[in-house]
């Protein structure tokens, strides 16, 4: 059933992000030493070697602001994407994307579509600008489109897209994005968010460029250096759209969003094929380790297109991510994302994958 929320006026209405529980906080609280974190979707391998080299180069450059523009790196994204570097524009992660779009494109007389069980930040930012918030139900854990675009109104502005869903793992195909787009008006702005897009190897996933590259202007798409590339540390995102649509954008957003290390990692890695091809290739065997440890213990789980996986342990689950905790592995409890039951686990490196597994076995 599709969920409207009440449209309040202030800041009491906010649920902040509540991000994974760090390492060092672990370490004081138990004591422990040997903690690993697998509660954040972070690449295992560390980031890119030759971004870690154009970051230690840059450092000499730390006494000036950065680019307000990030020229060099905007210019650098479009061609890796072969789209125009007017259709760019780069925030302080895919988070501060989402902000900045909420800020150029809503008011208290807007609405916002957003699947259940979704990246919770679109909702901060829609409360923020004290917006409508529409959430529809998943479908066999993946979004429905079908019940997203019946919930359209001559009030929605926005519609964020997940893609892959975090933190189900779940795509929505090709074919039920065409079908989707072509229900949605034009004065609507469907936000594709493929965060984990380099991870996915599904040859159902839509190539949602295509509508920027023909010209649509209620596309955007909207990815990050976060993950595959190692670089959550340093925030970087961007996004892909008509230079029309991402004008708002560029008035809201912040005079030096993307700091000076960002901007130099990201060219760096763009360029770092081989360490992109290690990350997919790891987290591809890094997947099927885990389902094979799953699978042993008898828990369900969903096949995921991203880097972690949502494995159902019942209404215990809070309680045994606590007991994990108290052994040094830290996963991701998923009552905030309305699947209390479910525990979202990041793929590590293979001997963090066998001592979660160990782990869980330990505590079940």
């Amino acid at each position: 059933m599709t969920t409207y929320i009440k449209h309040q006026r202030g800041v009491e209405a906010l649920r902040p992000y509540v991000p994974g529980t760090p390492i060092e906080e672990v370490q004081r609280k138990y004591g422990l030493r040997d903690v690993i974190k697998l509660a954040s979707n972070e690449n295992p391998l560390g980031a890119s070697p030759k971004a870690l080299a154009a970051m230690e180069k840059a450092l000499r450059g730390l006494n000036l602001y950065p680019d307000g523009q990030s020229y060099h790196l905007c210019h650098a994204i479009a061609k890796h994407l072969d789209v125009e570097p007017d259709q760019v524009a780069v925030g302080n992660g895919a988070d501060g994307i989402i902000m900045q779009t909420c800020l150029a494109y809503l008011d208290g007389d807007s609405e916002v579509i957003v699947s259940r069980s979704s990246f919770p930040v679109y909702d901060i930012y829609t409360h923020i600008m004290r917006a409508k918030l529409i959430k529809t139900p998943l479908k066999d854990f993946a979004l429905d489109l079908e019940a997203m675009a019946a919930a359209i109104t001559e009030r929605t502005k926005l519609v964020f897209v997940c893609n892959p869903n975090n933190p189900t793992g779940m795509i929505v195909t090709a074919d039920e994005i065409e079908s989707f787009m072509e229900r949605v008006p034009e004065h609507v702005l469907v936000v594709f968010d493929e965060a984990y897009y380099e991870l996915v190897d599904s040859e159902a996933y839509p190539d949602t460029l295509r509508y920027v590259q023909e010209g649509r202007g209620n596309v955007m798409v909207m990815r990050t250096f976060s993950k595959v590339y190692g670089l959550a540390g340093v925030r970087l995102g961007y996004a892909i759209a008509t230079p029309e649509t991402l004008a708002p954008l560029n008035r809201v957003k912040e005079p030096f969003a993307v700091n000076l290390l960002a901007q130099a990692a990201g060219i760096a890695a763009l360029e770092d094929e081989e360490f992109l091809e290690k990350s997919v290739a790891a987290n591809r065997e890094g997947r099927a380790f885990l389902y094979r440890g799953f699978d042993r213990l008898g828990l369900r789980y969903l096949e995921s297109h991203a880097n972690f996986v949502l494995v159902e342990i019942g209404p215990q689950a809070v309680e045994i991510q606590q007991r994990l905790l108290e052994k040094g592995v830290i996963v991701r409890p998923c009552v905030a994302y309305d699947l209390p039951n479910w525990l979202r686990v990041t793929v590590g490196t293979e001997a963090q994958n066998a001592r979660l597994v160990q782990a869980l076995e330990d505590v079940l």
